[in-house]
């Protein structure tokens, strides 16, 4: 999992948070034969951290010489969630009532928006680390801007390896904004480009229609099959939505498509796609019916990407 922040996922030192954090801990391996399944950093502990280094953990499976994968299908539950830094409909913060949320909806790729990475009024806590972690699953943040003694941006969570990390920065509007994509390492040995949005969201779309273009443009470049998901801030027949017709669109139910706000919701804003078209199809689209811990409501689709 080579993909990494060396501050994010520093190993020197959780004792000593004084110091400057990075990461110096590394496991390597080679052979065809052999596949990470899950990698992750531990450095927490209840008290207080019992060495001056990280733990570096990962988990190996062995593949058939033959890998049979490469000739099947792979399905991937998908979901996105505007979580709100973790903040419910009731006031209370609680990452872990997010984690848990996240869980029972047993995800594979998940696009977060409005994630909170060492802010004040989040607790300090890095969000993308902290659900990777208890849901077992790659974690990968992008930075909007910098916020409250933190950062303020989005995540996307995979249970396969992210195995590369960039930004595309878009036109500001009422915030900075970007697009986040993660390359994620399929069990096919497939690379898949997982692409996390969150648009601008003032009324006026003249921005938000600039930041769709600009990275609509982007994906017409790009060869590897790709998951587009996230807070679009704009509704169906809307020209940004239209811009991205010539992707597959995981169709919600007409009945039970609205996804803002959670508790009383009358605007679909957020949406996955994915491309190129042929290649995926999407089944069991829907709308998570969660009304307390975020102010937006889950989508949840398996996708799946034909051989």
């Amino acid at each position: 999992n080579p993909a990494v922040s060396r501050e994010a996922d520093s190993t020197w030192s959780p004792r000593f948070v004084e110091q400057e954090q990075d990461r110096i801990d590394f496991i390597y391996y080679r052979g065809d034969d052999w596949r990470v399944t899950e990698s992750s950093v531990v450095m927490q502990h209840y008290t207080w951290f019992p060495s001056d280094h990280a733990a570096v953990v990962s988990q190996f499976e062995r593949l058939p010489s033959s890998h049979p994968a490469l000739a099947q299908t792979q399905r991937l539950r998908t979901v996105a969630y505007n979580i709100r830094h973790a903040v419910g409909m009731d006031k209370k913060l609680s990452v872990m009532r997010t984690a848990k949320r996240l869980h029972d909806l047993q995800p594979d790729v998940v696009g977060l928006a409005e994630v909170d990475v060492h802010c004040n009024r989040s607790g300090n806590v890095n969000q993308a680390a902290v659900l990777g972690n208890a849901l077992k699953m790659h974690s990968a943040f992008g930075k909007f801007m910098d916020y409250d003694g933190g950062q303020y941006g989005m995540a996307v969570l995979s249970k396969y390896p992210i195995i590369d990390v960039h930004t595309l920065e878009l036109p500001p509007g009422g915030e900075p904004r970007i697009a986040l994509m993660a390359e994620v390492l399929l069990p096919s040995d497939e690379r898949i480009l997982v692409v996390n949005v969150h648009f601008d969201w003032l009324r006026n779309d003249e921005i938000r229609f600039q930041q769709a273009t600009k990275l609509r443009d982007y994906l017409r470049q790009v060869s590897m099959p790709v998951v587009l998901l996230g807070d679009f801030n704009d509704q169906p027949g809307s020209r940004t939505l239209r811009l991205f017709e010539e992707l597959l669109e995981a169709d919600k139910p007409e009945s039970e498509r609205f996804t803002w706000s959670a508790t009383e919701p009358k605007v679909e804003i957020d949406f996955i796609f994915a491309a190129p078209r042929e290649r995926w199809s999407a089944r069991g689209t829907r709308v998570v019916d969660e009304s307390v811990v975020s102010d937006h409501r889950p989508v949840l689709t398996e996708l799946t990407l034909k051989p």
